[in-house]
């Protein structure tokens, strides 16, 4: 049997320290009518208005500690969060939208935001609160592009196993609020944007696809992420056409350093996946686990990362003498690419490659996680496996190769759990925070 509480302690103890509301108060308090955010301070008597917007898996959360310090003095708030992802909350509003393939709704709420940081002038303080997931959440398509245009799109590239950075260039190119656009809206307003870091390297203008954070893609990056995953051809017509338009300068360009709107725009990133790490490291060194981070930027192929760190695990199971534990932490964010039509997730399938490379090795143990609680379009976080998952598999009549090569890592883990003694689908419900993915490998003899 597993014993997966230790895996299970770290686990928690690195979402909690990413906790969205925590890390607002943290960073955001009020003192003397003066609001100190990220070493800087706003006077809140220079302001008539203040505007609350956002979007992102843990915007909601990050709104209610918003509310909390600000209290009566927010005159507006407009916030677009995942189905189900919304939280109580007294004065901003939320539309709940989806993620990761862009909808209506995300359409209906985005014009909202943008028109309510329009009517912002230069005695308004808009503040932005971004995570992960704002990118499909905040879809404003330029004239010209459809939002079955972007839907198209955004499910080809996801489809290929594109990048954050890849996906992001396209979308920026194809929209009016992302890559800078919504700060050059709000202008002559001041900005404070809160940010919860969900890409490799906290890139600003990564992160939701930077609507208040310049960018550095142009319209030739989005076009060589197309032909690189060669999907000229299948995407909308009108989406290649644009393309092309903006490559030759008939389309404006995403929003470049030193435009003026970036004068009186401040973005703080209040938490990320280091700090993930840092706590889960710091628990398992309390549990008695000697600890090590292989990486924090773990990306690629989800069963090509899942080979590297079966290939550690392995390596640091030889090295232990009787008696010895560790612990391998990583995090980042893989990618699947999509070859048969089965259900699941990029923690589930990275997790289920794992197992067959360390099939038949007792005393290693991985789970595979997204912090927002999602994994794909599943109920599921993650999974978690040992030595013997797939070997127990096989022996109930559900062979792990099969289910990979259909891309079926979901219905694999569900069947396994309805015949076997084991939980191996780890379901959190969404955690209200998004930090990118964290794999916890435990190793002892």
């Amino acid at each position: 049997m597993m014993n997966n509480g230790p895996l299970l302690d770290m686990f928690h103890t690195a979402l909690s320290a990413v906790d969205p509301h925590r890390a607002v108060i943290k960073a955001f308090r009020v003192e003397n009518n003066a609001l100190m955010v990220g070493g800087g301070l706003y006077d809140l008597e220079l302001f008539d208005r203040v505007v609350v917007v956002g979007a992102g898996k843990a915007s909601a959360a990050m709104a209610v500690a918003v509310e909390e310090v600000l209290g009566e003095k927010i005159d507006q708030g407009i916030l677009v969060v995942k189905y189900g992802h919304a939280r109580k909350l007294t004065t901003i509003e939320q539309i709940e939208a989806g993620h990761p393939i862009p909808d209506h709704a995300g359409m209906l709420g985005t014009q909202r935001i943008l028109d309510a940081v329009r009517r912002a002038d230069e005695k308004t303080l808009v503040i932005c609160l971004l995570s992960g997931g704002g990118s499909s959440l905040l879809v404003a398509p330029l004239p010209g592009i459809t939002l079955e245009h972007k839907q198209r799109t955004t499910d080809l590239l996801l489809r290929a196993g594109a990048t954050i950075d890849e996906l992001n260039a396209v979308r920026k190119h194809l929209s009016a609020v992302k890559g800078g656009r919504l700060a050059q809206v709000a202008r002559p307003a001041t900005m404070v944007t809160l940010i919860l870091s969900d890409v490799i390297g906290d890139r600003l203008d990564v992160i939701a696809s930077g609507p208040t954070a310049s960018d550095t893609s142009t319209f030739a990056d989005a076009a060589q992420v197309i032909e690189r995953y060669k999907l000229r051809s299948e995407i909308p017509a009108e989406v290649a056409s644009f393309l092309e338009r903006g490559g030759a300068g008939q389309e404006p360009e995403t929003v470049k350093s030193g435009d003026p709107c970036f004068l009186r725009t401040r973005n703080v990133i209040i938490g990320s996946l280091a700090q993930a790490l840092a706590a889960a490291r710091e628990k398992a060194t309390a549990l008695g686990w000697r600890t090590e981070v292989v990486t924090a930027e773990l990306q690629g192929e989800a069963r090509e990362a899942a080979r590297m760190l079966a290939r550690k695990a392995l390596q640091t199971h030889d090295e232990l003498k009787p008696g010895e534990r560790r612990c391998l932490l990583s995090g980042g964010e893989t990618t699947v690419i999509v070859r048969g039509i089965g259900k699941g997730g990029r923690n589930q399938e990275l997790a289920l490659a794992f197992a067959v490379e360390i099939a038949g090795v007792a005393g290693i143990t991985l789970l595979s996680a997204g912090t927002d609680g999602t994994d794909g379009p599943t109920d599921a976080a993650g999974a978690i496996v040992n030595g013997t998952t797939a070997q127990r598999a096989r022996e109930l009549g559900v062979h792990p190769e099969v289910y990979l090569g259909n891309n079926d890592s979901y219905s694999f883990f569900s069947k396994l759990d309805a015949l076997d003694n084991e939980r191996h689908l780890l379901v959190t419900g969404p955690t209200g925070t998004n930090v990118m993915d964290i794999q916890i490998i435990v190793i002892e003899r």
